[in-house]
């Protein structure tokens, strides 16, 4: 029988309105509404990667397309960057430009999995990874993970195992993290590559944060020897040189599967938009003074916004991960919770969009707004999460 107008059946579980703050009604404030709820920045990109540096005269066929696989000098800028954060070098045919880590990811999981296939997402993760894997006909199977690292009798390769399955055919990893700002470490990393070889599973490597890690970098899993071979990792431009409405990224893997994801890409999305790709492979070769006047100024605002709220301070990314549970009014559920934030001009994002686990939690980030509007959104938010009064 046919089933039109009804949408796909992998779709059923996706929602358009991934960071709705509440369900129920809202008395909106009078003033303004900050907006902490999505991964952005205040800031604009270097001068030299801004849409408006990018001249025709300078780059004639600039608004034509770009080859599938990339612009040549995109490509030459991220081999330099990758030889030199792992220590050797990539071949060009394992490189792949792509229209942002979102729409990158998403080629990524058509290329690696078939409809029926499990991933294993370490959670909390990055809201959008679990709609791109259901997307595809597979199947997200959440681990607590990030938020545990640190309990008492928390076993992390023996979580993992528990969740494979015959149907297991990849682990997503997002390190740094988006929500928690935890990155992997190393002996992490070794268990993962562990139970990948065991397994012969595919490492989703998400790397969206990796230059916004706020003391000694740690080094990405794709780095490690014995998980080169498994691991397709996946970068952007849209959160260390502020370019998120550029819609340009990268990924890199095995040749053989390469060739898999730039086929795959053809038919997507084609190629990324060549002005950006121009103006990326400047931010690359140019913008390291920028990239550390920017790392400094994040760090400064998580550290003053987790001294407001009474948390610890992140180790990467632009996020802070909170349980409000202890926060709750008598039989108020999370959505309560974030109307009542909104009722005071500051939007979250609902734990439960990096998890099924993560029902009395939310997201915030720390640069969507200037630091003086962060410091007005703070002093709202304090006295809904017990502070009466902010430190100097």
């Amino acid at each position: 029988m046919a089933r039109h107008p009804a949408p796909s059946p992998t779709t059923a579980t996706l929602s358009d309105r991934v960071y709705s703050p509440t369900g129920g009604p809202v008395h909106l404030p009078q003033g303004p509404v900050y907006a902490l709820n999505v991964g952005d920045t205040w800031r604009e990109p270097p001068a030299f990667a801004r849409a408006e540096a990018q001249r025709v005269a300078d780059h004639p066929g600039l608004h034509g397309y770009a080859p599938v696989q990339g612009e040549p000098a995109l490509l030459d800028a991220i081999q330099e960057r990758l030889q030199a954060r792992g220590g050797a070098p990539v071949a060009r045919e394992a490189l792949q430009v792509v229209v942002g880590a979102t729409a990158g990811l998403a080629v990524v999981v058509d290329a690696l999995l078939d409809p029926g296939d499990e991933v294993i997402v370490l959670a909390p993760y990055w809201p959008l990874i679990r709609g791109i894997v259901a997307a595809r006909g597979a199947v997200p199977v959440e681990v607590p993970f990030f938020d545990r690292l640190d309990a008492p009798g928390f076993d992390p390769e023996a979580a993992l195992a528990a969740a494979v399955t015959p149907r297991t055919a990849a682990i997503y990893v997002n390190s740094p993290n988006n929500p928690t700002g935890r990155s992997l470490p190393d002996e992490l990393v070794t268990a993962l590559a562990r139970l990948a070889r065991r397994h012969a599973l595919w490492v989703i490597a998400d790397e969206v944060y990796e230059d916004l890690q706020y003391g000694t970098p740690r080094p990405p899993p794709w780095t490690r020897p014995e998980l080169r071979e498994r691991t397709v990792a996946t970068h952007s431009f849209s959160k260390a040189y502020a370019l998120a409405g550029a819609r340009v990224g990268y990924t890199h893997g095995p040749e053989e599967i390469m060739r898999a994801v730039r086929a795959v890409q053809t038919f997507k999305t084609y190629c990324a938009p060549r002005p950006f790709q121009i103006a990326a492979a400047r931010a690359l070769r140019e913008g390291d003074a920028w990239l550390a006047e920017t790392r400094a100024m994040y760090a400064q605002a998580g550290r003053s916004a987790a001294a407001a709220l009474g948390v610890l301070a992140p180790e990467a990314g632009t996020f802070l991960f909170l349980d409000v549970a202890p926060h709750l009014r008598p039989g108020e559920a999370l959505d309560g919770f974030l109307a009542r934030c909104l009722e005071a001009g500051v939007l979250l994002t609902p734990g439960p969009a990096t998890g099924a686990a993560y029902r009395t939690h939310a997201r915030l980030c720390f640069t969507a707004v200037t630091p003086d509007a962060l410091g007005a959104a703070l002093a709202r938010l304090g006295p809904l999460l017990g502070r009466t009064s902010r430190p100097d």
